[in-house]
């Protein structure tokens, strides 16, 4: 069954592109977040530079952030592992980027669409599941679901959003005639 939301996150570790594997411990921080993305999905990339000042701007609060991609790179080699070392490379991520090949992962987390947005708080309890804010197309929204979250939980307090509707491009299965049992 996948993580709803209330449940306890595991540690997992993946590849990051730009070299070597990353193991995220999902207790411990004052918060965590996981983003599922991709290199490609018009969604993804509408909200990239909201997703990525959001880093910038509570890493120095000691939130943990990951960027995910768990998308079929051989049907879809925009979303391949060289691809996503070129986008680092070219320091489009403001924290680590890693991928999910095998896609377990994605799936045990119940990831849907890219962006899928996870928070969890220092238990590693999922405390939200969603999308960044309400629109793809207003960058004034300046994932406004993602601050307030990451504020109440920084606070202490039950984060008063604790999930809405994600938007995005469907993560790219493996086999796509199988439909994903985790969602």
């Amino acid at each position: 069954m996948p993580y709803t939301l209330g449940d306890l996150s595991e540690p997992f570790t993946l590849p990051r592109a730009g070299g070597g594997d990353v193991t995220v411990e999902t207790a411990g921080a004052p918060a965590t977040v996981v983003i599922w993305t991709c290199n490609h999905c018009p969604y993804a990339l509408a909200w990239h530079e909201r997703l990525q000042q959001v880093v910038h701007d509570y890493a120095g609060r000691g939130v943990v952030f990951v960027q995910v991609n768990a998308n079929d790179e051989v049907k879809y080699p925009a979303d391949s592992f060289a691809e996503m070392e070129r986008r680092v490379q070219e320091g489009d991520f403001a924290s680590d980027f890693l991928q999910d090949a095998e896609q377990s992962l994605s799936k045990q987390w119940g990831a849907r669409v890219t962006p899928d947005v996870f928070v969890l708080d220092p238990e590693g309890r999922i405390v939200y599941k969603g999308a960044p804010d309400a629109d793809h197309d207003d960058p004034a929204q300046n994932a406004q679901h993602l601050r307030d979250v990451l504020d109440d939980v920084l606070a202490g307090r039950p984060a008063r959003l604790s999930g809405t509707r994600a938007a995005g491009c469907k993560i790219k299965w493996t086999v796509d005639d199988q439909p994903n049992p985790y969602v």
